[in-house]
């Protein structure tokens, strides 16, 4: 069963990601605040970027992977400036050296 990775952008400017089966159900549900507590919080929020896989374990992965990604890097990946993506990936901390 296909799977979707979605993110979505909050009253407050922050950024949801997640995954689900059902990409306008979820959305749907966001919208009318009845998914997670992030979004409850910070509603309206509105889906502006998502990746379609043929199943929802592959779509979980890559949810997993970008909430671990800097703001910027989801702007990028968001925005389509897929070359950015590993110039940002570089660890903050390695930079001080």
């Amino acid at each position: 069963m296909k799977g979707y990775m979605y993110i979505l952008l909050c009253s407050d400017g922050s950024y949801y990601t997640g995954s689900t089966k059902y990409l306008e159900n979820r959305s749907e549900e966001h919208h009318n605040g009845e998914g997670a507590n992030h979004t409850k919080k910070h509603l309206p929020v509105k889906l502006i970027y998502y990746e379609e896989y043929s199943r929802i374990d592959e779509a979980f992965h890559r949810e997993k992977q970008i909430q671990g990604w800097s703001r910027k890097k989801k702007e990028a990946l968001i925005e389509g400036n897929i070359n950015l993506l590993p110039a940002l990936a570089i660890a903050y901390r390695d930079l001080e050296k």
